[in-house]
């Protein structure tokens, strides 16, 4: 198996789609101390089809509104600029994790399920830590698995030479990832996140999100993140070939004062919450 170049994985960053204008310009207005709600309104409402896919996600039980949210400005008054900026993202990446990740044994919809669950699973745990915001940690757990959106087509040939080196030599799938194909997804994740020009914390947290001991920018995000991706496996969200095969970081849950009683209790949450499925 020849090994994925430098130049070629760039390549394949560079062919997804960059993040919509209107995205773009919505995270810009959702971080001006100066921008209003209508302003905002006005940016999602020139992409009729974005803005209905906004609402229907601010309407799910998860963000769980007393009454219904009929308004792009509605949502932003109630929910907030910093939440409707995690909803506007999530709708904006949904196309991308919802198509098959053959290389992963992932079928439509799986990592788009997958990658939900954990930014939920991520917003929950981030209000147990009192970690500062929590939508960030929403929008780190949404994208930490995208670079499998690029390694795919690497995987495809190499999957089966991976896991014969877990089994093998007991390692972590990351490692093996990195040995066969010279590369890791989280790796692949985070430079898409440069891509995009996310911020840097994020960028880190999807680079580190199975090794949160190893975060160079918010260990705080980053063990969020690797704590909420493992009760999702828990949970069978989108396991694919790869699900059970990293280890649980206990100086995370050290970390982050989260034990199992915390993860019972975030379990139980999102079983409530995944009744709903307009959740996904």
């Amino acid at each position: 198996m020849e090994k994925v170049t430098l130049e070629s994985l760039v390549e394949a960053v560079n062919d997804l789609p960059a993040l919509p204008q209107i995205v773009l310009k919505v995270m810009k207005l959702t971080e001006s101390p100066n921008a209003t709600a209508q302003e905002i309104s006005d940016a999602l409402n020139q992409d009729q089809a974005l803005a209905a896919k906004v609402l229907r996600l601010a309407n799910s039980a998860f963000y769980g509104f007393p009454r219904r949210i009929s308004t792009v400005t509605d949502a932003t008054v109630f929910l907030g600029f910093k939440t409707v900026r995690s909803i506007v993202m999530a709708v904006s990446v949904c196309d991308l994790l919802s198509k098959e990740i053959e290389g992963y044994a992932l079928a439509p919809g799986e990592l788009w399920r997958h990658s939900q669950c954990v930014a939920i699973s991520a917003r929950l745990i981030a209000k147990r830590v009192k970690f500062f915001t929590v939508d960030v940690a929403y929008t780190a757990g949404l994208l930490h698995d995208i670079g499998k959106v690029v390694l795919n087509s690497s995987m495809k040939q190499a999957y089966h030479e991976v896991v014969a080196k877990v089994d093998t030599e007991n390692l972590p799938f990351n490692e093996a990832e990195d040995q066969i194909l010279g590369f890791n997804h989280a790796e692949v994740g985070a430079r898409i996140a440069e891509k995009w020009n996310l911020p840097p914390e994020l960028v880190d947290a999807i680079a580190y999100h199975h090794q949160p001991d190893q975060s160079k920018i918010n260990r705080q995000l980053t063990s969020i993140v690797h704590v909420a991706d493992a009760i999702s496996v828990s949970m069978g969200m989108g396991i694919g070939i790869d699900g059970m095969l990293y280890p649980l970081s206990q100086d995370a849950l050290q970390f982050l004062k989260f034990d199992e009683n915390e993860i019972e209790g975030t379990v139980s949450q999102l079983v409530d919450l995944f009744v709903d499925q307009q959740s996904f």
